[in-house]
């Protein structure tokens, strides 16, 4: 199953448009996260309390878990995320806050290391920008070092069309570019 987390705010948005296509290439099934549409919010000392009960009894069988076990039980993961502010919207770090289980997604080691829990082979992070994306991409480095640090996913890769909105872009050109690179890879 290939899980599709779109974090785009607008419906004609343009990295929504590279990961719907990058999920199409895939070709299997796919379930699809409308992060605008969950009405995820941050962890609350309420909210943490109540997770972290159901974690010390090894109860996963609340709400709470459901995106945390999709997250773990996904062959394949594609992010839609437009660059924001030099990362990418908040509501995907809310849903981030929301997958990272210990027990579900990963775990500590005897020596208090994490190990991933996650069974996706592969990670694609999808980004459009209207200007550059710096070397830093904050938003794709994240996600990356969460992958391989935590929820053992190793293979990351990140497509990004940027310079969008840049006068004199060759708009078409650049997409065509990322939809390329979204072939190659996929």
């Amino acid at each position: 199953m290939v899980l599709f987390i779109n974090a785009c705010a607008r419906p004609q948005s343009r990295t929504l448009a590279l990961a719907k296509k990058a999920v199409r290439m895939i070709g299997e099934r796919s379930e699809t996260v409308e992060l605008y549409k969950e009405n995820i919010m941050p962890l609350d000392f309420a909210a943490l309390s109540k997770r972290d009960n159901y974690v010390q009894q090894v109860d996963y069988s609340d709400e709470v878990f459901r995106y945390a076990k999709q997250f773990a039980d996904a062959d394949e993961i594609v992010i839609a995320a437009p660059y924001w502010d030099l990362s990418f919207p908040a509501v995907l770090k809310c849903y981030i806050e929301a997958i990272c289980v210990n027990g579900l997604t990963f775990r500590y080691n005897d020596k208090g290391m994490p190990e991933g829990l996650c069974k996706a082979s592969r990670l694609i992070y999808i980004t459009t920008a209207g200007g550059y994306i710096p070397e830093n991409n904050y938003g794709y480095d994240y996600i990356k070092q969460l992958c391989t640090d935590l929820f053992g996913i190793s293979d990351t890769r990140c497509i990004k069309a940027e310079g969008l909105d840049i006068i004199n872009a060759d708009v078409t050109e650049i997409i065509k570019s990322a939809e390329e690179e979204i072939e190659t890879i996929i």
